[in-house]
């Protein structure tokens, strides 16, 4: 007889976001609704960068003749994007990462949800609540049931701090996704401390350090001292270069990060991902790693600079605006998220945006419990909808 994973019957039947595709398709169908303005799911709107598609477009031209063709690449990522990465990210910031530490990807999402695979299934994890789903779903579908929760509220400026946790891995996303909020370099030391004392481990998302604009705020966890012996990092171009289509990211894995084997033996994990990557994924494409080198060229920084700041200032309207309605509004200022305590119910308020101003938000209820009361609302959209979308909002409320 042919059994199933009965581990995919422990996560919620429908992913947060395919629930509010349906309840859009529905008002759709309802014959009462006019232009929607999703401001819901954190999908770029803005075109690449011209740096980035002059490069692709020559890529391109690479793959059309003999001479520059490319088929299978390495799978760790090419060298010449490798390189970059490490000079532009880590060097110029003082930061010690070599390119053979670093590996890319489609992605930062689906090393987030693979990374989970180097590690035994009675490992204790504990994740911030509210979390990205990605980080609770891909644990439990691989058996893990102890998932502990690190609730993040007002109280606690929604960085959460060690003290009591006694996890084997913990995952940390700053800026955060959905709260916006970032984590001071103190608190980031406070976590290193804490995984070194206990050969613990921090899985550390930095999928929106490009955002950051407030002086002192760390983009890497690198910046800590110790972070090479406790901690992986994962960066995406999706929201840094509006490659959500494209797919690219990376994960730095240092030479010294160790995990232990049932009889104490250490076991190199940057060997553990390579050997994991190498067999089960083929590398992202060589016209994708050349568009993402050109973010690194002069101009490539500057006009992906620019789109960022650009999305900025729509969290800053959209930030200001719900202040001025009487809600109290978190992020949007180093991070595309505004997350907006709405005293109430987020799927209520979430369905009463949709069907009275038409507009797609995120209910923190779909991030977890301590969500519940909050929504999301994402900077990535033409200035002209955000504007429009402020205007039906502060009808409507």
């Amino acid at each position: 007889m042919l059994h199933v994973n009965e581990n995919y019957a422990r996560i919620k039947p429908t992913y947060l976001f395919a629930e509010i595709a349906h309840r859009v398709q529905e008002h759709q169908k309802s014959g009462n609704a006019g232009r929607i303005i999703r401001l819901g799911i954190g999908d770029v709107t803005e075109p690449l960068a011209p740096a980035v598609v002059e490069a692709m477009h020559k890529a391109v031209d690479d793959e059309a003749g003999r001479e520059n063709f490319h088929g299978y690449g390495p799978e760790q990522g090419y060298q010449f994007l490798r390189d970059k990465i490490a000079e532009i990210d880590f060097h110029s910031r003082g930061i010690d990462i070599k390119p053979d530490e670093i590996l890319v990807s489609d992605g930062a999402k689906c090393d987030c949800g693979n990374i989970q695979e180097l590690f035994s299934v009675d490992v204790k994890v504990a994740v911030t609540d509210p979390v990205y789903p990605v980080y609770v779903d891909t644990n439990v579908m691989a058996g893990r049931h102890n998932i502990e929760l690190l609730k993040c509220g007002k109280e606690n400026g929604f960085v959460p701090s060690p003290a009591g946790c006694d996890a084997d891995i913990v995952y940390l996303c700053f800026p955060n996704n959905p709260t916006g909020a970032v984590a001071t370099k103190a608190q980031l030391q406070e976590w290193v401390d804490w995984a070194n004392a206990g050969k613990k481990l921090i899985i550390f998302d930095a999928a929106y350090e490009a955002f950051i604009r407030t002086e002192g705020i760390p983009h890497s966890i690198y910046e800590c001292e110790g972070a090479r012996t406790c901690a992986i990092e994962m960066r995406s171009y999706s929201k840094t270069a509006g490659f959500t289509g494209v797919r690219c990211g990376y994960t730095v894995v240092p030479t010294e990060l160790y995990a232990y084997a049932s009889d104490g033996t250490p076991v190199s994990l940057k060997a553990m991902w390579t050997r994991r990557q190498t067999t089960k994924f083929n590398g992202a494409s060589y016209i994708t790693q050349r568009g993402a080198e050109a973010i690194y060229s002069p101009e490539g920084m500057k006009q992906t600079k620019d789109i960022i700041d650009f999305y900025l200032e729509n969290a800053r309207l959209v930030r200001e605006a719900l202040t001025s309605l009487g809600y109290e509004a978190f992020g949007g200022v180093d991070s595309p998220y505004v997350w907006i305590d709405v005293k109430g119910s987020s799927w209520d308020f979430f369905d009463k945006l949709l069907k009275e101003a038409n507009v797609v938000t995120t209910p923190g209820a779909g991030f977890g419990e301590a969500g519940e009361g909050f929504i999301r609302i994402s900077a990535f959209n033409s200035r002209e909808n955000v504007l429009e979308a402020i205007d039906r909002i502060s009808r409507v409320l």
